[in-house]
């Protein structure tokens, strides 16, 4: 089974991309565990979003690209729907740090234990991206991994 290349594929540095995940939304969550409101309004770059934006959107992150790999694993022939993040993200922005934190770390918790119990053949089962084309469960695992790795850069930053 070869590697699949995604567009965080360089975040994710050739790790193995479930235990990535444990160890990013490990790392994010002892970064944010002390902060105060305030704190989560800071950002790593003038006009970029703020700490608590970036929760919000690894939240819903893992609610679509967890949603996807489900019904790619249950329902033949999946395809797959795109989303604009910014519009998502539009629609929950007043989420605060703290819940937008533990969001993430619920639904990260969730999609682990998940990707952590496939077989090689599940993560081989494929879907259809109109933006992407055929895909495999592999691809969104390894997508999803390298996109949480991006982000705690930035929270990395911000601290």
């Amino acid at each position: 089974m070869s590697t699949p290349t995604t567009p965080y594929t360089p975040d994710l540095a050739g790790r193995e991309p479930v235990q990535a995940m444990r160890d990013t939304a490990a790392r994010i969550a002892g970064i944010v565990a002390p902060w105060t409101p305030a704190q989560f309004e800071r950002s790593y770059a003038p006009g970029k979003w703020s700490a608590r934006l970036i929760l919000i959107h690894l939240a819903q992150a893992e609610l679509a690209l967890g949603y996807r790999a489900r019904m790619a694993l249950t329902v033949p022939n999946y395809t797959a729907q795109s989303f604009d993040q910014d519009d998502w993200l539009a629609k929950e922005h007043e989420l605060s740090g703290r819940d937008a934190a533990l969001s993430f770390a619920t639904l990260s918790t969730m999609n682990v234990e998940l990707f952590s119990k496939l077989s090689p053949a599940d993560r081989q089962l494929t879907l259809s991206h109109p933006e992407y084309g055929a895909l495999t469960v592999d691809w969104v695992i390894h997508h999803m991994a390298g996109h949480q790795i991006h982000h705690l850069k930035h929270f990395e930053a911000i601290a």
